[in-house]
């Protein structure tokens, strides 16, 4: 009787961590960088963004923005940029994502890939799902989920949240260095 007390007791522990274990990180933007651009520079760049930049980006994005501070990946070969990068920090449901948004010198999304999921992973977006978002911009309405990006069966939080994350990743990059900036 003693050894199955001790053996339900071990089982429900490791319930218990193994639940914790879902909560990771994959990877790191300058890991993500430096896949895609290997022989380039990455500078980051730490913003104090304005009030009037910070209302112009949350109109853009049609979302709030949390903090007037805001770190910048700028991807260069040479003297030329050859990408933007801003990784958005945002709740699913009751835990967190870090989402990395890789933009080019046109405002075009490159790369859209998940750093962190702290939800079970049965929610995460997958490559494909992502993938969608390569080449879309701000204008046009070309961020509208259930119209522009297919919802995600099962996990419709998910992407309700990294639709409104690439709006607002857009809306830095055109506030900030858009359009002859």
């Amino acid at each position: 009787m003693e050894v199955m007390r001790i053996l339900l007791v071990a089982f429900l522990l490791s319930l218990t961590f193994s639940s914790f274990s879902e909560e990771r990180d994959f990877t790191t933007p300058e890991k993500v960088l430096k896949r895609l651009f290997p022989d380039a520079q990455i500078v980051i760049k730490n913003l104090a963004i304005t009030k009037g930049q910070k209302r112009e980006i949350e109109k853009l994005a049609k979302a709030p923005l949390d903090s007037r501070l805001i770190s910048i990946y700028i991807v260069k070969r040479g003297d030329k940029v050859i990408a933007y990068a801003y990784v958005d920090v945002h709740r699913v449901r009751t835990h967190s994502e870090s989402v990395l948004f890789v933009i080019n010198p046109e405002g075009r999304i490159e790369l859209v890939e998940v750093l962190s999921f702290n939800e079970p992973l049965e929610y995460m977006a997958d490559e494909s799902w992502l993938a969608l978002f390569k080449g879309k911009t701000l204008g046009g309405n070309q961020l509208r989920l259930n119209r522009d990006i297919p919802n995600m069966t099962g996990a419709t939080l998910t992407a309700r949240a990294i639709v409104k994350a690439s709006r607002r990743a857009l809306a830095i990059w055109k506030v900030l260095f858009g359009e002859g900036k």
